[in-house]
């Protein structure tokens, strides 16, 4: 009598791919995403046009990310390493002094959105703009970004204290709070007027009001 062997039934979707090729492709796809989403915001941006500019057909999203949402997460987290690793490099540089870390760090920031024709802004800004139509899983994440900014901030804002270019009894957490409160409305404002004049002048306010009566004291 033959034997039947049974044959193996394909399973339905795209083969899978290799573990190798899916991190590459996560990568260029969370790059593409914070790109988009520093322009345009979330609420407005399709998994479609993401996918398109990295030329990954959509039915194989669901490779990478289990959702758009998922994707958002992502890249906040993104973002967020980036931006920190980007503070860290200004506002440690123990070859220059901590406030010009700090002026140092702005002109960078002014010189990127003058770069990009000052289209794009701060993608965790961007998202708290839009928290009211954001999953609220979103909100706690980007408060955290925010909280670890201003830490970061207060730190190089207490080397300058303890380099007496500012007051001695100056609230370092109240004014690194301050400086992003203030400088996150100058990247909407210049975003906004497409120049970069508010990033000047909250700059200068800022760096005026260190030089009189500090914020908290």
């Amino acid at each position: 009598m033959t034997k039947i062997h049974p044959v193996a039934t394909r399973r339905r979707g795209r083969p899978p791919k290799a573990a190798d090729e899916i991190d590459e492709l996560r990568g260029r796809l969370l790059r593409a995403g914070v790109a988009i989403l520093t322009e345009k915001g979330y609420s407005s941006t399709g998994l479609d046009e993401i996918l398109r500019s990295v030329g990954v057909p959509k039915g194989s999203f669901y490779y990478y990310f289990p959702s758009k949402d998922a994707l958002g997460l992502e890249l906040i987290e993104s973002y967020a390493s980036y931006f920190a690793d980007k503070l860290d490099r200004w506002f440690t540089d123990a070859t220059l002094a901590p406030l010009q870390r700090l002026r140092d760090f702005i002109a960078d920031a002014r010189r990127g959105m003058e770069r990009h024709d000052f289209k794009r802004g701060c993608l965790v800004g961007n998202l708290g703009q839009e928290m009211g139509a954001l999953p609220e899983i979103f909100r706690e994440r980007l408060i955290s970004v925010f909280e670890d900014w201003q830490a970061r901030t207060a730190a190089c804002l207490r080397a300058a204290q303890a380099a007496g270019e500012i007051a001695p009894d100056a609230d370092c957490d109240a004014l690194a709070a301050f400086f992003w409160i203030g400088w996150e409305g100058a990247v909407l404002r210049a975003k906004l007027e497409r120049r970069a004049a508010p990033l000047d002048q909250f700059a200068a306010g800022f760096f005026n009001l260190l030089e009189k009566r500090p914020v908290g004291t």
